[in-house]
């Protein structure tokens, strides 16, 4: 039996490819291991680096082929959406992103329409699926967004629900695969941000067929590689003062014709971009803060204020994408965020702030819409005190 059990995945593996180039290209980067020891399913990468599909044959053998065929279709989607270099966040937070991740892959498989539960009604509930076979699904108001944009927003509507218990929810859970590999790796993680790198850009010049409709824009995330996704924060947090494109999109429908797509707008606010320039920040966390603001550059497509600080505001100029190869950072001193903060908010006049530093200051006060960007090695009660005046969603980590 648990031979037959294992053929059975190996002819889902031969549909799915079948069935699509897309998924056929991805799945030849996938190397599968029959494991007792597994749940359902559980995605990671080896030594060797390749990603490895540990698989439970005498559950999935219970199932039909259809779920089988999803289920390889959803851990396709975690490679490329680029899922697997997060590490698992081991905070009372944990479980709201593995929700997030996975309303982020779900929505690109139809065949999960019927038995999904969107991300809104499970947390409302404040309970998890009781059938393995239901699958959370995106807010029934946000299709087509990320995981990064699922956790903000979940985080934020939690907060309007205080009811909702964390603990219960991922007491009851009844997840069919795990995400307990993501992030972890016996090889560098740069070595690992390659080989995705790789994947993802092969996949889109040689196997466009089948692949679903809006993952092309997300997996161009992926190989830009910001850490975080800078359009819907610049959407979600600072509203819509400056018009930078519309386009066509299917998840959004023509308000007169059902069966067409409808058009989408995209806006960036008037952005300041500070950065704390103190001593205490190390060059690689200016190399990462950088690569940040360079991707907010690009997502706006118009210039941001950008004031660098340490005690004082040091530097105050218009920064557009590219710009970093021939900056100078000045600095070095003490740290106080307040004078940027103070000066932003008199002359500039933003619509909102994003805030680069490592947190070893004091918290600023800041009257308009703020982002607070933490580096790797960041002061905890610096986010502890930010969240408590800001909300939770108004901080992010840069891993």
């Amino acid at each position: 039996m648990r031979v037959k059990n294992e053929e059975l995945m190996e002819r889902a593996f031969f549909e799915l490819g079948k069935d699509s180039p897309f998924y056929n290209f991805l799945l030849l980067f996938v190397d599968r291991i029959p494991s007792s020891a597994t749940r359902t399913v559980r995605l990671r990468v080896t030594s060797r680096g390749r990603f490895q599909l540990l698989y439970n044959p005498d559950v999935l053998g219970n199932k039909p082929m259809v779920f089988t065929k999803a289920l390889l279709k959803h851990e396709c989607l975690h490679i490329v959406n680029g899922h697997i270099l997060i590490p698992v966040n081991k905070s009372r937070e944990k479980v709201v992103w593995d929700l997030s991740m996975d309303a982020a892959v779900n929505q690109y498989i139809p065949e999960l329409d019927a038995f999904s539960l969107p991300l809104d009604s499970l947390l409302s509930e404040g309970c998890g699926t009781d059938n393995e076979r239901f699958f959370v699904g995106p807010p029934m108001a946000y299709p087509g967004e990320t995981a990064e944009f699922y956790h903000s927003w979940a985080l934020d509507f939690m907060g309007k629900k205080r009811s909702i218990d964390l603990e219960l929810l991922e007491s009851s859970l009844s997840r069919v695969d795990s995400h307990e590999d993501f992030g972890s790796f016996e090889l560098p993680k740069e070595f690992i941000e390659d080989l995705l790198k790789q994947v993802i850009s092969e996949t889109l010049e040689k196997a466009r067929t089948g692949m679903p409709e809006g993952l092309e824009e997300v997996m161009k995330l992926v190989l830009d590689n910001p850490v975080l996704d800078w359009r819907n924060m610049i959407r979600r947090f600072f509203g819509s003062s400056t018009y930078v494109g519309r386009y066509r999109t299917p998840m959004r429908p023509n308000r007169r014709y059902d069966d067409q797509p409808g058009w989408k707008s995209d806006y960036a606010a008037k952005l300041v971009v500070v950065v704390d320039t103190s001593g205490s920040v190390i060059e690689d966390e200016f190399n990462a803060f950088f690569g940040e603001i360079d991707a907010v550059a690009r997502i706006t497509d118009s210039r941001i204020w950008l004031v660098q600080v340490d005690e004082t505001v040091q530097s105050v100029m218009k920064y557009s994408k590219g710009m970093w190869r021939d900056l100078k950072l000045v600095g070095r001193g003490e740290t106080d965020l307040q004078p940027a903060i103070d000066y932003s908010q008199e002359n500039l006049r933003p619509e909102g702030l994003i805030i680069f530093t490592d947190g070893y200051t004091d918290l600023p006060s800041v009257t308009r819409r703020v982002l607070f960007v933490l580096s790797k090695s960041h002061n905890p009660d610096f986010v502890s005190e930010a969240r408590s005046i800001y909300g939770k969603s108004s901080v992010v980590f840069l891993s």
